[in-house]
């Protein structure tokens, strides 16, 4: 009879291991979850305010091609909003901006190194 009860406390010990694991995770889970000041990973990030709405600019104008380049990427692309920092608004009105400004010849369409090396994008 003693045989079968030390069998039956050696059965157990792996779930009472399982149950102090548990619920050590649980505690550290609601202590991360106590801590939002820092991000972690992929999901958090610090919202970037629109430069256009924070100095008050109503939008961007196509004779100001220097302002434009800040919007236009080594490779002769506009910048996405993601990168440019802008909301839908005014990232509307950079790419209307910097259309115009090219079709006066103010900014290239491509970048340099791309003219003069004749190197065409793969698809």
């Amino acid at each position: 009879m003693e045989m079968e009860n030390e069998k039956v406390a050696s059965r157990d010990e792996p779930l009472v291991e399982a149950a102090e694991h548990a619920a050590q995770s649980t505690e550290r889970r609601s202590f991360q979850a106590q801590d939002d000041s820092r991000p972690r990973g992929r999901g958090r990030f610090r919202r970037r305010v629109c430069t256009f709405c924070k100095d008050k600019i109503p939008g961007a104008d196509y004779k100001d091609f220097n302002f434009l380049r800040r919007f236009v990427s080594d490779r002769g692309r506009i910048e996405s909003r993601r990168k440019s920092g802008a909301c839908a608004k005014h990232q509307r009105s950079v790419a209307r901006a910097i259309k115009r400004a090219r079709h006066l010849a103010l900014i290239p369409y491509t970048a340099d190194h791309i003219r003069s090396s004749g190197v065409s994008p793969s698809r």
